[in-house]
Parts: structure tokens; C-alpha cells; sequence
């Protein structure tokens, strides 16, 4: 019996190794890790007390790598000189942190790595991982916790800095300009935010979106928020609430521009309301000239017949007043474009309007046609807007009907004299089952006017209704699509919205919006309940 098995028992044991050896070379990976590293070891440990060294080094249980180290690492309380982290760029099982700066006495620093320390692998983050350290004789231990919002747009940004500032016998308001504050933390990408390891004081809460990293307010740049009561530690864990806001910068005249022949700029920063320009030199006969408000660009534009040499303008604001002068170097003037303001389907309750590069001077409407579907002539009337830069032709709209607006040539003249070629636009009208209607009701309205806006799900605004006395709102005409609705409290009564000022304790107008978008479609009627509270 052995000799007659004894091929088979050899043949089996060949298949198995044969086996073996295949399962060994296939690729299976093994279970995932999901594991994220630990620290094992610190020199100096973690929460060290009397700390006096200059290094700093943290060893894992794997290797590590970082990950957006300057932008998650927080340091509280802030540094003058950013310690030295190495390593960067490459795997390793350690972190080295070089200090180059002079610690202050008893006090309580905490590394807040955020989600930088990852593991090699997998990339599985050490979430808000934090080394602590105190150069005093005990860890402090006291925290403040709360949510940021912004003022205006419904979603805040991200990266905010959460800074705290003790309010001692030196402070001013004016330290969020110049010194840095004694903690900080950061919202990245949550808008929750937790200052730890705080010692008990008397502090000012302040948020910033802090575009140039300094831990300093920067009006022109910054958006900032603030809790309006001073924050005594220790106290209850309460939540504090802070509202971001862009202030209004103060009118400053800046640097006028010559842009091309016949156009200057004048740069401002602030609210330009009832800045005056007047032109010093000596004006021909001839002379013509417009102020346009350039909004977008934070300008007004001076248009003008054309001149030699320069021009001397005074500029006045308030109480203050200014002489500029402006030398001419410019030889082309711009050429006249005309663009129709209306692409593709023209609203029901839209105004065709014609747009130009340069201000207009002169209508001549019998040269100017508007044609419906049927061939027909359709009666119109012409609205030149404030900045001479838009012409709107108002006519009885019919649904379901296309118009072809003709404009022959010389039917606009701008201020430089030049006219336009023969023009041709279209467009259509669909009809109203096409379109959606909402009507909303605004409840727990605390005062009034209110402003009403229906925003789409970019925030663009899409219709608006200042209301002085009532809540209930019907928005007609509205494309199938999604929507928000935006109310502001319009306390000063200036028909917009108004930003905080952080030294004058200014609050900014509440705004509220509603969580979720509404979907209209065509030939739809939605009731919307919109609560302020």
C-alpha cells in the first residue's frame, strides 16, 4: 500500500506547496489602517511646568508627516518669532520644535497642531493634537468656547482667528491695531472655535479674518467681530456668539488717474456720498463733462471733451478740501461700444436697456426701432439712467412674442461726439405659466422697514422689496429654479444694509436667512413661512 500511494502523497504534497506559494504572491493588502498615530514620548513631557528649553521634540508610535503646518499650526499665546519645525516635506517618527523667542513668565502655551500630523501611510490626521507647556508653577486650565457668524453673508468665511485680550491698567481700545492679543485659536474650517488653557482675568473676545496673518486688525482688508461685554475668568461655560463685519473705511481721496483721452479716475476708499469734483481750469466755450460713479471699481470717473496739458480739479468732501491736478498725457480717445444689458429671454417684469463704455449725450429716437413677432411697429419710451451709461426702452411687453430693436446709425452720440453703426438685438418673452410664484410670509417682524430680497443659491440677488408696515410679500415672474430669502433690519433707514464699527461698539444690521432653499418651477405657486426667530 506505501508503494502504491506514495506518488500521490508526494503529488499532494507539491500541490499544496504550489498553493501556498500562490496565495503568498497575491496582493491582498491586508486590512486598511485606519488608526491614527500616537505620541508616545516628549522631551520635555507634555504639560511640563518651569519649562526652560529651547527644543522641543515629540516621538510617535509610526511615521508622521505634516500637512499644512503653517496654516493648521496655532500657537497660543502668539509668538513675535515662529519657532523652527522640522521635519517638513518628509516622513519621519518624530517633531522637532526649535523656539526662538522669549517665553513669558507664568504663562501657559499650547501647540494646536489642528489636522496637520498624519500618518505616512493612510494619511488617518491626529486631530487637534496639542502639546502644553507652562513656564509657571501649574498648568492653567480655564477655557471659553462659542460660535462666529458673519454679518452679511449667510455662510462665514473660514480661518478665523479667535483672539483674546487681557484688559489690564495699559489697555486702549486701539490694541487690536497694534499688539498682539494674549490667546488665540482658530475656527478653520468649523464655525466653532475653543480658546483652552486660559488664566482667570479680565479679557476683550475679538474675531478676525486676519488676511495678513499678524494678529492685527486691518480695517481695509479685514473683516473683524467682537463680544460686546468684557469676559471675566473663571465664569460659567457659557457659549459666546460673535457676528463678523467689514467696517466702512473713512473717505479717503486717492491718486487720480488719467485712463485715456477725455477720462480720469479718481480713486477713493469709504462711502464717496456727497464728495464734490469742480473743475479749477479754464473751461472753452465747448467744454463738456460727466461724473460717473464706478462702484466695482471703487472710483468716479471724470469724462471730458478732450484738453491740452493738465487740468486742476477741487475736490471736496465734508469739510475737507482737496486740489489735484492731473497732467494729460494720453493720445487715443476710446472708441463708442453699445451692448445689449438683456441676454437671451427678456424677463416680463425686465426693462430692455442698452449699455456703452462712455456716458451719452445725445438720443435721436426716430432712429431707434423696436418690432414684434408680427412685424409691428411697438411704441416705446427711452430713460437715460444716472451715469448717462445705460439707456432703457420701456414698452408694453406681450408674452410669447419676440422683439428685434434696430438702431441705424447716429441714433446715440457719446460726450466725445462719436456715434453709433447700425445695431440690431433680439430677444423673447415666454409665457407667465413658464414662470413660478412665491408668496412669503415674514413672521416675528420686531420692527420696520425691512428689506426683502429673493437671493439664488450663489446669493445673487434676484428680486428685493423695501417694506415699511407689512409681512406678506408676492414675488411673480421667477425662473424655475432654487431660492433663498434674506431680511434685513433696516434701522437707520437708508434702504441697505449697514456694517458694525468695532470702536465706536457699533453693532451691524441683523440679518436673518432662511436655512433651506425653496425649488419653484414652472406654473407654481409656493407658500413660504419665513420666522426671524
Amino acid at each position: 500500500m506505501k508503494l502504491h500511494f506514495k506518488p500521490i502523497y508526494y503529488s499532494a504534497i507539491l500541490l499544496l506547496v504550489l498553493v501556498s506559494c500562490a496565495r503568498r504572491g497575491r496582493p491582498t493588502g491586508g486590512d486598511k489602517d485606519i488608526d491614527a498615530p500616537i505620541m508616545i514620548t516628549a522631551e520635555p513631557t507634555h504639560k511640563k511646568t518651569h519649562f526652560k528649553s529651547k527644543k522641543i521634540r515629540i516621538n510617535f508610535d509610526e511615521y508622521i508627516k505634516l500637512k499644512n503646518i503653517n496654516k493648521q499650526l496655532v500657537i497660543s499665546p502668539p509668538m513675535d518669532n515662529e519657532p523652527i519645525i522640522i521635519p517638513v516635506g518628509t516622513a519621519s517618527k518624530f517633531i522637532e520644535i526649535k523656539l526662538l523667542d522669549t517665553l513669558k513668565e507664568n504663562t501657559t502655551y499650547t501647540f494646536n497642531f489642528g489636522n496637520s500630523i498624519e500618518d505616512n501611510n493612510e494619511g488617518n490626521p491626529l486631530e487637534q493634537f496639542k502639546y502644553i507647556f507652562s513656564t509657571g508653577s501649574y498648568i492653567d486650565s480655564l477655557r471659553i468656547f462659542g460660535t462666529v457668524a458673519d454679518g452679511f453673508n449667510k455662510n462665514p468665511d473660514e480661518d478665523i482667528s479667535i483672539m483674546l485680550y487681557e484688559v489690564t491698567e495699559k489697555y486702549t481700545d486701539s490694541i487690536v491695531y497694534k499688539e498682539r492679543p494674549s490667546y488665540v485659536a482658530n475656527t478653520l474650517d468649523s464655525i466653532g472655535y475653543e480658546l483652552t488653557n486660559l488664566k482667570k482675568g479680565k479679557y476683550l473676545l475679538v474675531a478676525l479674518t486676519d488676511v495678513n496673518n499678524n494678529y492685527k486688525f486691518d480695517p481695509k482688508i479685514d473683516k473683524i467681530g467682537y463680544y460686546p461685554d468684557f469676559i471675566t475668568l473663571p465664569n460659567d461655560s457659557i457659549p459666546y456668539h460673535i457676528t463678523l463685519f467689514k467696517e466702512e473705511l473713512p473717505f479717503k481721496l486717492m491718486r487720480a488717474t488719467e485712463v485715456k483721452k477725455g477720462h480720469i479716475y479718481f480713486g477713493y476708499q469709504g462711502n464717496p456720498k456727497g464728495i464734490k469734483i469742480e473743475l479749477l481750469s479754464k473751461k472753452p466755450a465747448e467744454f463738456k463733462s460727466k461724473l460717473v460713479f464706478e462702484n466695482e471699481l471703487d472710483s468716479l470717473s471724470y469724462w471730458f471733451t478732450p484738453q491740452k496739458d493738465s487740468l486742476q480739479f477741487k475736490v471736496t468732501y465734508n469739510k475737507r478740501v482737496d486740489t489735484v491736478t492731473v497732467k494729460l498725457r494720453a493720445k487715443e480717445i476710446d472708441s463708442l461700444l453699445v451692448t445689449n444689458e438683456i441676454r437671451g429671454t427678456l424677463n416680463l417684469l425686465d426693462t430692455f436697456a442698452i449699455a456703452t463704455n462712455i456716458p451719452i449725450d445725445k438720443i435721436d429716437k426716430s432712429k431707434i426701432k423696436i418690432i414684434d413677432k408680427d412685424s409691428s411697429d411697438v411704441p416705446f419710451t427711452t430713460f437715460l439712467d444716472k451715469s448717462k451709461k445705460k439707456l432703457k426702452l420701456n414698452f408694453k411687453k406681450k408674452y410669447n412674442n419676440r422683439y428685434q430693436f434696430e438702431l441705424l446709425p447716429n441714433a446715440i452720440e457719446d460726450l466725445f461726439g462719436n456715434v453709433n453703426d447700425s445695431l440690431n438685438f433680439n430677444t423673447s418673452t415666454k409665457h407667465p405659466d413658464d414662470y413660478g410664484v412665491i408668496n412669503l410670509t415674514v413672521h416675528n417682524v420686531e420692527s420696520y422697514p425691512i428689506i426683502v430680497d429673493v437671493l439664488d443659491t450663489d446669493f445673487k440677488l434676484i428680486r428685493s422689496v423695501y417694506a415699511t408696515d407689512k409681512n406678506v410679500f408676492k414675488f411673480e415672474f421667477l425662473e424655475p429654479d432654487k431660492y433663498l430669502f434674506r431680511v434685513i433690519y433696516d434701522v437707520n433707514k437708508n434702504k441697505k444694509w449697514d456694517a458694525g464699527n468695532f470702536l465706536k461698539r457699533k453693532k451691524s444690521e441683523t440679518i436673518f436667512y432662511t436655512k433651506n432653499p425653496v425649488e419653484i418651477k414652472g406654473n407654481w405657486i409656493e407658500i413660504k413661512d419665513f420666522y426671524l426667530k
